[in-house]
């Protein structure tokens, strides 16, 4: 990842793959994780998840996703205490589109969004979905009090088949069990 200046100011160029419009129909990991990676959501508890209070809310409102986007749906989710980790799927009804269907994410070969990206950032990209579902939990836990702050960025990785898929989906489901080395354990504290 490089850095350049923008406004006399370093940033962190995109990490998304610049090769892939992610609004395009397909099958999503993502993890977003708390700044400083702060114990925001909970602790584990005899390898199971114990929600706080901000943990709840950002139980509550992944699910709302689809309700708030259209033609997304969830696939597995979990809220560990210091990040979450869930499937997004976009499904939008296509028409006069060529796609090969390769499981859960559908490739379309015949576009190159890498420089149109910004352009359409739209509701139902990954980065929309992401950033409104942020703003959320932030905005109902600052109203009820309750301390929490996300880290800027987030991870995604573009499901590419059902064996990844499935993968992904029993990693996400196991992560409580197996929070004793999860890479993003930390001990809470910044």
């Amino acid at each position: 990842m490089s850095q350049g200046k923008f406004q006399n100011k370093y940033r962190i160029s995109s990490i998304r793959a610049q090769w892939w419009d992610y609004g395009w129909n397909g099958a999503y990991f993502i993890t977003i994780c708390t700044q400083d990676r702060r114990h925001y959501f909970g602790e584990i508890r005899n390898n199971e998840m114990v929600l706080s209070h901000v943990g709840i809310i950002a139980d509550l409102l992944w699910h709302q996703i689809p309700i708030h986007h259209d033609n997304v749906e969830l696939g597995d989710f979990v809220v560990m205490p210091n990040h979450i980790h869930g499937i997004l799927i976009i499904d939008k009804q296509l028409d006069n589109v060529d796609t090969v269907d390769s499981g859960h994410a559908l490739y379309l070969p015949s576009s190159s969004p890498g420089s149109k990206r910004f352009q359409n950032i739209g509701k139902n990209t990954i980065s929309s979905i992401v950033g409104s579902y942020k703003s959320a939990v932030t905005k109902h836990a600052n109203r009820l009090g309750y301390p929490h702050q996300w880290q800027k960025l987030f991870y995604d990785n573009i499901i590419r088949d059902n064996n990844q898929y499935q993968r992904i989906s029993d990693y996400i489901v196991s992560n409580p069990e197996n929070w004793a080395k999860d890479k993003f354990k930390t001990d809470g504290k910044s």
